[in-house]
């Protein structure tokens, strides 16, 4: 995206009903089994966000850094920066073949002199050409593209966490189309070709397709960025990770489907990341859920806001941000902190067990249960009666295992939907390690897909398996002490 380029009409989405969350306060009972929390709430937002291995970062303008206030709270509060509009195409190469980095690294210089590491944003990109660029078509835009890549990756090479190599190239609307672009009709593996050129370019960079509108998995627009990177991931195209630029709105709301989304692209075995994140109104349980949402996803990076105070946002008037035009924290603040320091990938390692009980689903009454008191690896877990006998017994571990009969682990048998969760001699990998999410779901850290009772099925004998997270109550779970 551009912070001045998102056509309006991309704002005008039908208005979505939110799902409901299904809160499960039984989880914090007494003896219950629960997450282990962190050892201390840290806090700015960067180092809430780097206890789970994530960041939390914000555009940066070059022109702002001379104001004290805008430096100190992004100084303060980030650890990733992405240049607002520093490194896009007119601004890097102006003229054809001469290239101008002097905006776009006095962003650069800024977050690396403040200890942040930068998103590099963006290469290859319909809008914000310079008017020698919009002038060329077919072969000649084709290699001016290229050269444009390989102009920019080489002045930033091995400096560059990650690249939005390609920025919005599908169409708004329910066509599931691409967009109709001067890039676009020099053919339609355009997209591709720039991947690879970028990949030629720094191989050490990490090479992401970006957009927006795209949060919703039921929108036709989702679904085709969807099914271009699982044929970029089948072919071998190099792209390593997908942005989801979140530009929340009342045209274009949150909606609680946006986990499964993330845990879908992710799955297709690309790591995702939130790029733009501004939301109208800045609701602060929008905020967090957006946050909890991202932590839910072992692929998932880390998370951008499009500014630091809402009067140096894009949509101003919509006071988007967590710090008002004065500096202030915004009540969203809390609310994303509070989260950040509530969802560690993996729980801090506090060399002991963090307490054991029955696993119940909220939709069965029934427990997770091992058939027969079985201890064979590979045995599959079902739902059955409660009984407190020791098959239905789990400890979560400081490691984010969940462990039955001391030395089995609850086990996911693949990262797809319809994988077999089962019990396994533990050892350490990540398809035994578990998030118990706030929600009441418990994901696989691996797969970032949750644990859901097989057909919605609630009888004994119904099997579990890796699914989707969509907040059904049939991946909830509570636990009797």
């Amino acid at each position: 995206m551009g912070s001045y380029a998102l056509p309006r009409s991309a704002l005008r989405r039908p208005l979505r009903a939110l799902l409901p969350a299904l809160l499960v306060g039984a989880m914090a009972a007494t003896g219950a089994l629960t997450a282990p929390s962190a050892q201390a709430a840290e806090s700015p937002l960067g180092a809430a966000a780097a206890q789970s291995g994530r960041y939390f970062g914000t555009a940066i303008a070059s022109g702002r850094l001379g104001d004290s206030a805008y430096t100190s709270i992004a100084s303060r509060e980030f650890n990733m920066v992405t240049a607002e509009n520093e490194m896009k195409i007119d601004a890097t190469e102006p003229q054809r073949g001469q290239f101008n980095f002097s905006a776009a690294d006095r962003v650069y210089n800024w977050a690396v002199q403040n200890g942040k590491k930068v998103r590099g944003h963006t290469l290859a990109w319909h809008s914000q050409q310079p008017g020698w660029m919009q002038s060329l078509s077919g072969s000649a835009l084709r290699q001016a593209m290229n050269d444009h890549i390989n102009g920019v990756m080489a002045h930033y090479k091995g400096k560059i966490a990650q690249w939005d190599v390609v920025n919005e190239a599908f169409a708004d609307g329910s066509s599931g189309a691409r967009r109709d672009s001067n890039l676009q009709r020099t053919g339609n593996d355009w997209i591709e070709v720039a991947f690879r050129t970028a990949r030629a370019a720094d191989p050490s960079a990490k090479l992401c397709y970006n957009d927006y509108n795209v949060e919703n998995w039921t929108w036709a627009k989702t679904q085709a960025m969807y099914n271009m990177v699982k044929d970029f991931k089948q072919r071998g195209v190099p792209i390593d990770c997908v942005g989801f630029q979140s530009h929340f709105n009342s045209g274009s709301p949150y909606n609680s489907n946006f986990r499964t989304t993330l845990q879908n692209f992710a799955a297709l075995g690309v790591d995702v990341a939130i790029t733009e994140l501004d939301i109208q109104g800045a609701s602060p349980t929008t905020y967090s859920n957006v946050v909890k949402d991202c932590l839910a996803v072992s692929r998932c990076l880390g998370i951008t806001v499009w500014g630091v105070r809402d009067t140096d946002s894009w949509r101003s008037g919509d006071t988007p941000l967590l710090f008002d035009g004065n500096g202030n924290k915004k009540s969203a603040y809390p609310a994303v902190l509070d989260a950040l320091n509530g969802g560690s990938t993996t729980p801090p390692d506090g060399g002991g067990n963090e307490g054991a009980g029955a696993i119940k689903g909220v939709a069965s009454g029934r427990c997770l249960d091992v058939p027969s008191a079985g201890t064979a690896d590979g045995t599959e877990v079902q739902l059955w009666d409660c009984n407190n006998a020791t098959n239905q017994q789990w400890t979560y571990t400081s490691a984010g295992e969940l462990r039955v009969y001391g030395n089995k682990c609850l086990d996911a048998a693949g990262t797809s939907n319809g994988a077999k969760v089962q019990i396994y001699s533990c050892w350490g990998g990540d398809n035994q390690k578990w998030r118990l999410n706030s929600d009441g779901s418990i994901s696989g850290v691996q797969s970032g897909l949750c644990l859901d009772a097989v057909g919605a099925g609630t009888s004994n004998g119904t099997r579990i398996q890796l699914y989707s997270c969509w907040n059904g109550t049939n991946q909830h779970w509570t636990v009797s002490s």
